[in-house]
């Protein structure tokens, strides 16, 4: 991408593959395919197979259960055949499994591959101040990992639970995906003043929310994320059925509307000083 004739990169910090058993159809292909076509330099990739309950926060049956390390280990083999261009996020399985040994191990042996450890409150079922969920806060905390976790569809996966884990864990940095999905993002919004290892990301929310975060706080703490590939390759131009997606602003209209410094901040910058990814250029 380029700000205004200069070139300028993009990370994004919430990418999937797998999730069939919940409905979404994402692999390794769509997410190469989506992140070559516009422009992402780099991105973090967390593995939807291990949701634990459907859309109705029914827990799925057996059969359609993935533990949380072999999710793992599919997302591993993906950021170890492209290592320029993927990053892996652990999502963990909290209601049936809990931290194990194994899981631990894949972590430890594979730091210069893991970012992030993923709490998905919603397809669980679990807030992330449930003794069930604290075990992993502390393991990102040992590996000195930060936490991105779903928010917004139930009250487990209410903004302030995340505020509440981050006040317990303030060495970790927290990321409130989506803001509060499905609200007006004031909740999230207000909550990101409150800890200062707190951060948002812009996954389905509105360019206006991103920009009062700046306004507020400045422009260090909101990342770019988007959900690719879980509209298609073409999530970050259309949805299926061809409405414009909101990551068109994001592209071509905020560049417009503040500085330099806060858009790259917002769009790759606060990203590798987060995670703590190293030169990509």
């Amino acid at each position: 991408m380029d700000w205004k004739g200069e070139k300028y990169m993009i990370i994004d910090t919430h990418l999937h593959i797998g999730g069939e058993a919940v409905g979404f159809e994402m692999n390794e292909q769509m997410v190469v395919e989506a992140m070559e076509k516009y422009q992402i330099a780099y991105g973090l990739v967390s593995n939807a197979d291990a949701a634990e309950m459907t859309h109705q926060q029914v827990l799925l049956p057996d059969s359609m259960q993935n533990t949380q390390e072999g999710c793992l280990k599919r997302v591993l083999h993906f950021a170890k055949k492209y290592p320029n261009k993927i990053g892996a996020c652990v999502w963990v399985k909290p209601y049936l499994q809990g931290v194990t040994k194994e899981l631990e191990q894949l972590i430890a042996d594979n730091l210069d591959l893991i970012y992030a450890i993923k709490l998905h409150p919603f397809h669980s079922n679990v807030a992330p101040t449930d003794e069930r969920v604290l075990p992993y806060l502390s393991l990102a905390e040992k590996y000195d990992l930060a936490v991105v976790s779903h928010t917004g569809g139930c009250e487990a996966a209410s903004p302030k639970h995340l505020y509440e884990a981050a006040k317990l864990f303030p060495k970790v940095p927290f990321v409130m995906v989506h803001m509060g999905l499905g609200t007006d993002n004031r909740e999230a919004v207000d909550l990101l003043g409150k800890a200062d290892n707190l951060y948002g990301d812009t996954t389905w929310v509105p360019m206006a929310t991103t920009i009062e975060v700046i306004r507020r706080y400045g422009s260090e703490r909101m990342l770019f994320g988007s959900d690719a590939p879980i509209d298609g390759v073409d999530t970050y131009f259309c949805n299926p059925k061809g409405e414009r997606s909101i990551y068109q602003d994001y592209f071509h209209v905020l560049k417009d509307k503040m500085s330099k410094e806060a858009y790259e901040n917002l769009m790759y910058k606060n990203a590798m000083r987060i995670f703590k990814i190293k030169e990509l250029f």
